[in-house]
Formats: C-alpha cells, structure tokens, sequence
C-alpha cells in the first residue's frame, strides 16, 4: 500500500477518514472485482465510516456537479460560520438562505444548494428530533430503509444517499457512483454502455465483494483523475500507459482516430 494518499481525492485522501484495511489477495471471481484488485496495488486501501451523519449529507449536497477543490472550501465556511457540529442542523435550519448562499458559493449552484441544506436541516430535526438520532439511523439501520428514506428528502439523489451510507454509515456493498465512475465502468465494459447511474450501482455493487465497495468507490475516482479522463484516457497516446489496459473493453475510446465518446454514443466497429 503506498505510504502517500492521494490528496486530491478528499473522500479517499488523508482529509477522507476510515481506517487502513488490506484485502486479502485472491483470484477475483469477476472483472469488477479484477479491476478494483488492481486499484488496491495503486492507490490506499480503506474502509469507510465513523463520520458524522448530518456533516456528511451536507458535505455531499456541497459536492454535486462540482469538485473537491470547489466543494472543500465551501463546506469549511459552512461549518466556520453555523457550526459546531452539534449545532449545524438547527442553525442551517433557521439560516438565512442569502447568507447561506453567499457562504457556500464556492461550490456553484449556491441557492439551489442553500435552499436543499436548509430543507435538509429541517427534515432531519423533524424527522428524528436530533442529528445523534439520525446518525444512529444511518450506522445502525437496514442500507434499504435508509436509502429510500435519504432518497424521499428533496435535492438527495442516489450518490448522495449512497455516500451517506458509505462515508457515515460504514456499509458494506455500497459503491457510489458520481461522473467517474459512471464513465469507466461504462467504458470498460463492467456495466452496459447505455446504464445509467443506477444500472452502473447495480452492475458493480453486484461483482464487487461488499468489503471492497468503498474502496473501490474512491480509488476509481482517483483513477478517473489521473489516467481515464473523459477526453483523453491514457489509452490515446498510450496503450500501455494505463495500468488497468488489461480489463479495459475501451468502449467510446477510439486510439487509432484519437477521439473518445460517450460509450453510450459508441459505435461498433467490426
């Protein structure tokens, strides 16, 4: 396992949480499961959880369609200015939304975002009468129940629950998808090129063993970063510049032409 995590991915790097786990080498009885084997010799290895509940569905609604750099700062001026911690559900409920907004601008989409914490807040001190109660809801809780419930509160969609069960709750068998992993699953071949995102948490929550999910989850983010871009993977200038070539169908990546796709767009060549 390298000494350095990599800093860039704030759910997998050192500001991420969850403890070192080695898992143990084996034949993987799938490709997912091949794939995620072979992230393990890249990037850290960990298992997830042990963050707070209520921080954790607000640091996720500050992450949608942007990224770290973006939703970092954002969720630090949120915590500085309504926080303690144990206080953050019932000031955000109360919060101004200009104020709000203003506070977490950094992260893009700030009045839609304000208005959805706030609602958030609400809901989770209406709903179970305290963060402490809701927290024990995600830890301790069926994943199904607690999924459906996350997934009925307006603005959560599918990865922010997921997360929310991963990074708080600590559940196995739980592999987020965001736009990276959406795309290299798609792209090789792990899910089918037309799934959506909930086809591709299907497709890989299926293959994987649910104490690799989380792992997986982050390291294919990283992965996503470094190698398989969405414009240009490291297959295009380099076949043998990406160390997961070997499990790769490289669907919607054209070498030969330098082009990518959406794999959903890509058009078979005999």
């Amino acid at each position: 396992m390298p000494d350095d995590e990599p800093a860039r991915n704030i759910s997998g790097g050192a500001d991420g949480g969850g403890v070192a786990a080695e898992f143990a080498p084996g034949e993987a009885a799938t490709r997912a499961e091949a794939v995620v084997d072979r992230l393990g010799e890249l990037y850290w290895q960990k298992t997830y959880g042990g963050k707070d509940g209520f921080e954790c569905l607000v640091r996720t609604i500050l992450s949608q369609n942007t990224s770290d750099v973006a939703s970092q700062p954002a969720h630090d001026d949120l915590v500085a200015r309504y926080g303690p911690i144990d206080d953050l559900a019932g000031n955000l409920a109360d919060a101004d939304h200009d104020e709000l907004a203003e506070t977490i601008s950094a992260a893009g989409l700030y009045n839609q975002k304000s208005a959805v914490i706030r609602d958030a807040a609400a809901w989770v001190l209406d709903e179970f009468g305290s963060t402490e109660v809701f927290d024990e809801f995600v830890v301790a809780g069926d994943p199904d129940e607690v999924r459906e419930t996350l997934l009925s509160v307006s603005g959560v969609g599918p990865k922010t629950a997921d997360c929310v069960l991963l990074f708080a709750g600590g559940q196995g068998g739980v592999f987020p998808v965001d736009t990276h992993v959406h795309r290299i699953a798609r792209r090789m071949g792990l899910a089918a090129a037309d799934a959506d995102h909930e086809g591709v948490r299907e497709a890989l929550e299926a293959a994987v063993p649910a104490e690799k999910c989380g792992f997986g989850h982050t390291a294919m983010i990283q992965f996503g970063r470094e190698y398989c871009t969405a414009r240009k993977p490291a297959c295009l200038d380099d076949p043998e510049a990406c160390p997961l070539a070997d499990h790769c169908d490289q669907v919607g990546v054209y070498p030969e032409t330098g082009e990518t796709v959406d794999p959903a767009d890509a058009v078979e060549v005999d």
